[in-house]
């Protein structure tokens, strides 16, 4: 992938996490087994969302702290993902957003495979994966304390990104920086 098929956005929550978005043309996992992951999808996928959210802590080991943690960063991406897919849906786009914790698509019927979000992530990012009970993203900044998520959606960037901004200013995370490459 040229580094010119990448959108990056910077927020930073009300608490002082950052968040990483970054919008992406689809893995050739996604594209090869598309109809494996979203049965119910009628288009190709254009475009990947990741939502990366900085964690408190470091998630690698199974704990009360890091799966209390992981459910509230799910919650996040949930609401905020939910809002983002709708809002593409009303302007005409197809859109789902993938549980994290399940890997099911989560606005339609699940396919007879699960989405990876990390294993997105690791194809079109590059962050390194460490593989425990559970796989665990290396962040460059955040080291292990990392929760990824993904959206797909048939729209492109122009109309996603505003979005982004948007919806993420309703969750309470402020824009730090965007880069658009």
């Amino acid at each position: 992938m040229t580094i010119a098929h990448r959108h990056f956005l910077y927020l930073i929550t009300e608490s002082g996490q950052a968040v990483q978005m970054s919008i992406h043309r689809p893995s050739s996992f996604v594209v090869q087994n598309l109809e494996r992951v979203l049965p119910d999808w009628n288009l190709p996928i254009l475009w990947v969302v990741i939502v990366l959210q900085q964690a408190r802590y470091e998630l690698v080991e199974i704990t009360p702290e890091s799966e209390q943690e992981k459910e509230r960063l799910r919650e996040k991406f949930l609401r905020f993902g939910f809002e983002v897919a709708f809002s593409l849906r009303d302007r005409g786009f197809l859109s789902n957003l993938i549980d994290p914790r399940t890997g099911y698509p989560l606005l339609s019927r699940p396919g007879e495979i699960l989405h990876d979000d990390t294993a997105v992530v690791k194809a079109l990012l590059g962050l390194p994966v460490i593989r425990n009970r559970c796989c665990v993203l290396e962040h460059p900044v955040w080291g292990k304390a990392v929760y990824p998520s993904t959206l797909l959606t048939s729209a492109p960037p122009p109309v996603i990104e505003p979005i982004l901004k948007q919806v993420g200013a309703q969750q309470g995370w402020n824009e730090l920086n965007t880069l658009i490459k």
